[in-house]
């Protein structure tokens, strides 16, 4: 089994049962999603698959430790990258977190970072065509602070990923959500 398929598989069984935001959507669609964004760009296997694992450490009961017995140092670094602090940490704190993180962290990270915000952003965008504004409300901050939080994650991470296709389409999921 390769790299990929390995962390396909320990992403299914980590998050099983999860489900997105207020949806019946299940959640691993989300961690794959992420791992396609990356596949189509042309990045490494090890990135692809620190994307489809960068919520399980965050979101399951796996461990930095797990991830990299079973995957070794570079994608564990890689998810430790894109890993906010536990749900207990107020919001703010969780965002602004990553946000300071994004300004030191390697083009990788930002990388797995941007794909990873590509699909939040299309999925709001989605559920906007659908239901409108009316989404806002099923964040437990509203639109000013989600805005507030992609348009700082855009500016940390364009430097590091200027020239790179996955900035730009960043920056057009943002513009279509948030204009």
């Amino acid at each position: 089994m390769n790299i990929i398929e390995k962390a396909i598989e320990v992403a299914a069984k980590a998050h099983e049962g999860q489900v997105r935001k207020l949806s019946a959507v299940p959640y691993i669609t989300h961690p794959f999603t992420v791992g396609m964004i990356l596949q189509q760009a042309g990045y490494s296997d090890e990135i692809i698959s620190a994307g489809i694992l960068h919520d399980t450490v965050e979101d399951t009961e796996l461990t930095h430790a797990d991830i990299e017995n079973m995957f070794g140092k570079e994608v564990a670094t890689l998810v430790a990258g894109a890993t906010e602090p536990e749900k207990a940490v107020p919001w703010e704190e969780r965002k602004e977190h990553t946000i300071e993180i994004l300004q030191t962290a390697s083009k990788d990270i930002c990388v797995v970072v941007c794909a990873d915000k590509i699909h939040n952003l299309r999925t709001m965008k989605y559920e906007i065509g659908i239901k409108g504004d009316n989404i806002w409300e099923r964040f437990a901050r509203g639109k000013d602070k989600q805005e507030w939080y992609y348009r700082e994650v855009l500016k940390n991470i364009s430097n590091k990923l200027e020239g790179e296709p996955l900035l730009e389409q960043l920056k057009h999921e943002f513009e279509a959500v948030f204009r």
